[in-house]
């Protein structure tokens, strides 16, 4: 069982940087692919970015430029930088791992075996 709690999240301005970071319980991290997911208000969750246990990203088009995927295996953990926030970034941010020992993207929900509880982002205009 591994157990995921994120932190980070708040109200920032619009063009402001924040970094959520997501830590992972267990000794097995480091064969996990772990992902970032968003859920906004009335929307379905989305997809943001995925981290294979290689180090392979991948982050959805509307994130990409922005907003930045990187673990520590060494902590547990895996954070998403972003920065050049926009108003239609504001969602609740959940962090999402997936045993895998091989360098597959990851893109959707149903592919992943654990969630955190989530954090929330608030991005304004």
């Amino acid at each position: 069982q591994v157990q995921l709690v994120e932190s980070g999240g708040g109200l920032v301005q619009a063009g402001g940087s924040l970094r959520l970071s997501c830590v992972a319980s267990g000794r097995t991290f480091s064969t996990y692919a772990m992902g970032w997911f968003r859920q906004a208000p009335g929307k379905q969750r989305e997809f943001v970015a995925t981290i294979t246990y290689g180090g392979v990203t991948y982050h959805a088009d509307s994130v990409k430029g922005r907003f930045t995927i990187s673990r520590d295996n060494a902590v547990n953990t895996v954070y998403l930088r972003m920065n050049s926030l926009k108003p239609e970034d504001t969602a609740v941010y959940y962090c999402a791992a997936k045993d895998s020992r091989y360098d597959t993207i990851y893109y959707q929900g149903e592919h992943y075996d654990y969630w955190g509880q989530g954090t929330q982002v608030t991005v304004s205009s």
